[in-house]
């Protein structure tokens, strides 16, 4: 096992070594990778923080109950009661003097208010469900339809469902991004294996001569595509925060046009990692595929 490990850590070393050898051409390869890997992520971080942004806007996952004009404190009850066992997320009682006390504060409706005889607005229920997806809403609001002293139920499910779709192609799109991102990854690193293995090519056949196994021989590489990826995706998250930064001030004027509260966030923990762990991965690729192709004609 002793044996084992040193091997493997040899190999490191000298994939380390082979990328501070040459810093200009590792600085360049860098570059390409990270952003590579940066487009792809930097799209899923966005989508994240629309959805989030979307479901902090007021009103845009909401389902309001409206209740019969003429409906009474015992109605009012009878509804929160099949509320809180249906379950269905949070929810709060509009009481209609409320209601109309919000109206009177709306600019230019101070007036027809105050024209009114009696309160012609019933009490209501908002009911803000745990799930925010279209089907979830569309099906509440269904079943808060058949509730006795309900008369109406409002529910802007063609907006949230414009949102979903959007956030689907989003999704997709990028997705086939990181797609062709990824090939270009595996590509760059294939050709810059090649050129070593080329450069190498005495090395590799000296070694061939006193017995150094084919597996000793690759080792090396893989550990150099292998790290070059990781540190492509830890150039990646660079990149992605220092955009963030950038964008931080203009984006948090434009959301304090719409008055939310939402902070956009950067990549977590886990995503970090599989960024790292992904360009490590397609680094290893790209390296076992040259490897395997142009080893094999050396020597």
């Amino acid at each position: 096992m002793n044996g084992f490990l040193s091997q493997h850590g040899a190999a490191l070393k000298s994939a380390a070594r082979r990328l501070w050898s040459s810093p200009l051409s590792t600085l360049l390869s860098l570059v390409v990778i990270g952003a590579a890997l940066a487009l792809p992520t930097a799209g899923w971080v966005t989508l994240d923080n629309l959805q989030g942004f979307a479901g902090n806007i007021s009103g845009a996952q909401q389902i309001s109950l409206f209740m019969e004009v003429d409906g009474g404190k015992q109605e009012a009850e009878a509804i929160e009661a099949r509320l809180r066992q249906a379950n269905p997320g949070q929810w709060r009682f509009v009481a209609r003097d409320e209601a109309l006390r919000r109206l009177r504060e709306t600019e230019g409706m101070a007036d027809i208010v105050a024209g009114l005889t009696k309160n012609p607005l019933p009490d209501a229920f908002i009911v803000e469900p745990g799930d925010g997806g279209p089907e979830t809403l569309a099906r509440l609001a269904e079943i808060f339809r058949g509730w006795p002293g309900v008369a109406h139920v409002q529910l802007d499910s063609a907006w949230s469902q414009r949102l979903d779709v959007f956030l689907r192609i989003g999704r997709l799109a990028v997705t086939l991004l990181a797609g062709l991102f990824a090939g270009a990854l595996v590509a760059v690193t294939f050709n810059t294996i090649r050129l070593q293995i080329l450069g190498q090519a005495a090395e590799i056949e000296v070694a061939r001569l006193i017995g150094a196994t084919d597996a000793f021989i690759r080792r090396p590489f893989h550990y150099f595509g292998a790290l070059q990826g990781a540190l492509g995706g830890l150039f990646a998250l660079s990149l992605i925060a220092g955009v963030g930064r950038a964008l931080a001030a203009p984006v948090g004027e434009l959301l304090a046009l719409y008055g939310a509260s939402f902070t956009p966030s950067g990549p977590s923990l886990p995503q970090a990692g599989a960024v790292v762990g992904i360009g490590a991965a397609l680094g290893w690729l790209g390296a076992q595929i040259s490897v395997a192709i142009h080893l094999r004609r050396v020597g």
